[in-house]
């Protein structure tokens, strides 16, 4: 499938009349209170707290591009809120109690965006709605109904999760060979681009310098080194997730997985009457590959999924290109799930890249000795996680005992990727295994297929 426009960062900057233009960069070696390194959702949330609980400090954020030119300008556009980390992993190194603070803190970060968008004055075509992870055969929803089922069992109650019937998903969105949904409510669909642009003008009428085309080369006790010149500042946060392997002795930290969207031509009234989908919820699927859409304001179709999965020793893309094949695989997924669109044009593609802990876990936290913070491995998560982080950091970062600060996620430590080339053998064949699990599903297998838990087994999943 030809598409008009493939990279350019993404969509929701066309969406907005075009990539920003870029602000200035450091000039020269400067002294600050704090210097955060990434100026996405995780280094902009972080400075608009701190700046607001501590006006006095001085902050400066470096970014190597302009602010929100990574994952947070280029997402699905899922506020979720959501926690589909491994519950038991944190429960191992802390408790249950402490498992199920976080998850409602997690579950917090979609009022909290809101509010603060409210106040800032940001329109970010933000949408209260549901998320939906359909079922589209036997082992699917299996799976689903146990996603349910779980969720359930960490007290979340109705009110935040469900499951629906095939009739009941069928009557919200018209997805094909639909058996049911697992259902996670009060979640919120977003313009990732208007978002971060808008936290970015909110951070700068605060008082904090935001200096772009700056690259970071090293990061140091006291210290953040750039090819514009050094910042000095006795606390540093590492804000960088998905690029964080580019940064020296950070390569094997965090993986660097791909994500790639494409975005249909609008739909028509009759098409849309065709599908659905009047209440603008967010979409997912239960298949192990896994995708993820959203019908955008204007009443595009927005679909999302891995595509080439990862790039030998964590390379990233070149603004937002994305290759042929992923393009096709990704229409493919969306003619699979609704037939309807067969005949839609695609208008745009793109792709970025995730932060991938070796755990599939996220973090959050500050070493007192260094003086040096971070948040990320987001695992597809961070449009509502890095919320979190921002608040738990101003917390970390002003020596603030506080209920963010004792979640179980704070100052976790889990061990590196392997060196390559086992890591990309490793994701490489998770994501070949999860393609055969997928197919021998689709074709009837009426269970979960053996080789999905050898993926996860080879990778942690």
């Amino acid at each position: 499938m030809d598409v008009k426009k493939n990279g350019d960062v993404s969509f929701w900057y066309a969406d907005i009349g075009g990539v920003p233009g870029y602000r200035p960069p450091l000039q020269g070696d400067i002294v600050a209170d704090v210097c955060i390194v990434g100026a996405g959702y995780t280094g902009l949330w972080t400075a608009y707290y701190l700046k607001q609980a501590a006006p006095h400090l001085n902050i400066v954020i470096v970014e190597k591009e302009f602010a929100g030119f990574g994952a947070s300008g280029r997402n699905g556009g899922w506020l979720s809120g959501g926690f589909s980390w491994s519950r038991e992993k944190y429960e191992e190194a802390s408790s249950r109690s402490g498992v199920i603070a976080m998850q409602a803190a997690m579950m917090g970060t979609v009022n909290e965006v809101i509010s603060v968008a409210e106040t800032e004055g940001i329109d970010a075509d933000i949408r209260r709605t549901d998320e939906l992870l359909v079922a589209t055969n036997e082992a699917q929803e299996q799976r689903a109904k146990a996603m349910y089922a779980h969720a359930r069992s960490w007290e979340l109650t109705d009110d935040r999760v469900g499951y629906i019937d095939a009739a009941e998903m069928r009557r919200r969105i018209a997805v094909h060979n639909a058996r049911g949904a697992f259902v996670i409510k009060k979640v919120a669909r977003v313009q990732p681009a208007k978002l971060v642009q808008g936290l970015a003008r909110a951070v700068e009428r605060l008082g904090v310098q935001i200096c772009e085309q700056t690259t970071v080369l090293s990061i140091e006790k006291g210290k953040v080194v750039t090819n514009r010149g050094v910042v000095r500042a006795e606390k540093i946060v590492r804000a960088t997730e998905g690029f964080t392997a580019g940064i020296a002795g950070h390569e094997r930290l965090w993986l660097a997985l791909n994500s790639a969207i494409v975005v249909t031509e609008p739909l028509s009234e009759k098409l849309w009457s065709e599908i659905g989908w009047d209440g603008y919820e967010v979409l997912g699927d239960a298949a192990h590959t896994y995708c993820y859409a959203q019908r955008t304001r204007e009443g595009r179709i927005a679909m999302g999924g891995r595509g080439v999965p990862y790039r030998f020793g964590s390379k990233t893309d070149v603004r937002g290109v994305t290759q042929q094949a992923t393009i096709d695989k990704l229409h493919k997924i969306l003619t699979t799930l609704l037939p309807q669109t067969k005949g839609l044009k695609l208008d745009h593609a793109w792709c970025g890249t995730l932060g991938v802990p070796r755990d599939w876990c996220t973090t959050v936290g500050f070493d007192k000795q260094t003086g040096i913070g971070w948040a990320g491995g987001y695992v597809g998560l961070g449009v509502s996680t890095s919320n979190l982080s921002g608040r738990t950091l101003r917390d970390l970062l002003l020596g603030n005992d506080t209920e963010l600060t004792r979640l179980p996620w704070v100052n976790r430590t889990v061990r590196k990727w392997e060196p390559e080339p086992l890591r990309w053998l490793g994701v490489h064949s998770m994501y070949q295994l999860y393609r055969i699990a997928d197919e021998r599903e689709a074709k009837g297998l009426p269970r979960t297929s053996r080789l999905a838990a050898l993926a996860d087994r080879i990778t942690g999943h």
